[in-house]
């Protein structure tokens, strides 16, 4: 595969995490390739020497230069739609992500995981569950880690890859251990036609995978290859996977056998029961030892701006869900959480709904949130659901009213079922000024 690259025109477009993790990997590899970035001055370029590549080119991208490679890696946060892109795709230059390459040259066992929510607990929960069997495993991908940096340690015995759908439709040579599609909800619709393409893109992870693990209540996650599968739900254990009742109490049924009580785990929420599920059946393809599982679910510390609790405040708990960057995300978020509020949720949502239709949040806006707060680009189109929502400017001033509003035993929940570009810097940013809000309550 080397050679063959080392002979090829090759062109890196996106000069982001991923890209910048690309062009240092080719170049290893004795590949010189052309740069290429949509910003005139992208963050992290002075790392790569000017001298050790073929040229860089910043700004509008420059169809007839990309129509002369053999190769184009693509960041995958630009649309493989772009006409400049398409225009070298119909003079025969080949369009991949990172991931294509990585799959490439790889030549250890994979797991992926992708979805609209969750992934990245689930690959999370996946690389934690191998690593406490003793299997040195290694998460990477949408996540944080490019793949092309991953690879490059030498000890990995198993990569977990959370994957995106901008990931996986330039993606047609992964193979894996185990994938995993957990669920589909209306995301990304300014960049895909519909909700069918946006599915599309997902279904790609059971492209070449030894077992297809999916949602048993999302019609649109089950793979339409006939290899083997793993419908995974809460109501049903006929596959050995679920919660069953035990000693008068929930249990999560991994493989046929009890795992441990619902109870014990150290994450909380209905979608974190399935999230652990999905992430055991995806372990024990990869080697992982039951005891192990379950010694991690009781463990594992969840990740940030994930349903992560800030602090309870004169009896109130905070929670802070920024992740939650679609509807879908806040809606398993508000079905997980409403069973262990004895008081009132208190919803903070808006922020830029990127095409999606905000009404599917109306049914839930009724039945499980007491009181609305909105804010951001789409606030508006959120707060219309809801009679009596309060609109806000700031996060600090959302986080200020919840406080007069919120009683012992509420919940104030940060879950804006939006991007947050409109506002912050990224999801994280927003979570950080929730959390530093709350803290400033004391």
């Amino acid at each position: 595969m080397q050679q063959i690259l080392t002979a090829k025109r090759v062109a890196v477009v996106g000069l982001g995490l991923s890209g910048l993790a690309t062009v240092r990997f080719l170049l290893s590899k004795g590949v010189k390739p052309v740069l290429m970035d949509t910003r005139k001055q992208p963050a992290g370029l002075e790392q790569i020497n000017p001298d050790k590549v073929d040229g860089i080119y910043l700004g509008e991208l420059d169809a007839n230069r990309l129509a002369k490679m053999d190769l184009i890696i693509v960041s995958p946060g630009l649309s493989i739609k772009h006409p400049a892109l398409r225009f070298a795709r119909l003079q025969g230059a080949e369009i991949l992500g990172d991931v294509e390459l990585f799959a490439r040259f790889n030549t250890k066992p994979v797991v992926a995981i992708t979805g609209s929510n969750g992934k990245s607990t689930v690959t999370m929960l996946v690389e934690a569950m191998l690593q406490q069997s003793g299997i040195k495993a290694v998460a990477a991908g949408n996540i944080g880690l490019p793949v092309l940096e991953a690879i490059a340690q030498p000890t990995t015995e198993v990569f977990v890859l959370e994957l995106s759908s901008f990931q996986l439709e330039t993606t047609t040579n992964l193979h894996t251990l185990a994938s995993a599609n957990l669920n589909l909800s209306a995301d990304h619709l300014d960049r895909y036609t519909d909700m069918a393409e946006y599915a599309a893109a997902k279904a790609q992870i059971f492209r070449h995978c030894q077992l297809a693990v999916y949602n048993a209540d999302d019609r649109l996650t089950q793979p339409a290859a006939s290899q083997a599968v793993l419908a995974i739900s809460l109501n049903a254990a006929a596959n050995g996977y679920g919660i069953v009742q035990l000693q008068q109490q929930p249990w999560l049924m991994v493989a046929g056998e009890p795992l441990l009580p619902v109870n014990e785990m150290s994450l909380f929420g209905e979608h974190n029961q399935f999230n652990a599920l999905v992430a055991a059946a995806l372990a024990l393809a990869a080697g992982a030892k039951q005891q192990a599982i379950a010694e991690t679910l009781r463990t594992f510390k969840g990740l940030a701006h994930r349903c992560e609790l800030v602090a309870e405040v004169a009896g109130v708990r905070w929670i802070n869900d920024s992740k939650a960057t679609n509807v879908g995300a806040t809606l398993a978020a508000l079905a997980g959480l409403r069973g262990s509020v004895t008081g009132k949720i208190i919803l903070i949502a808006g922020g830029d709904a990127k095409g999606a239709d905000v009404s599917e949040m109306s049914a839930a806006l009724q039945q499980d949130v007491q009181q609305l707060i909105t804010l951001g680009q789409d606030g508006p189109a959120i707060a219309a659901l809801k009679e009596d929502s309060k609109a806000v400017k700031t996060l600090q001033q959302a986080v200020r009213l919840a406080a007069e509003l919120a009683q012992p035993g509420d919940m104030v929940l940060l879950s804006p079922a939006c991007a947050s570009l409109d506002m912050f810097k990224s999801y994280a940013d927003r979570g950080e000024q929730f959390a530093k809000a709350v803290k400033e309550l004391k």
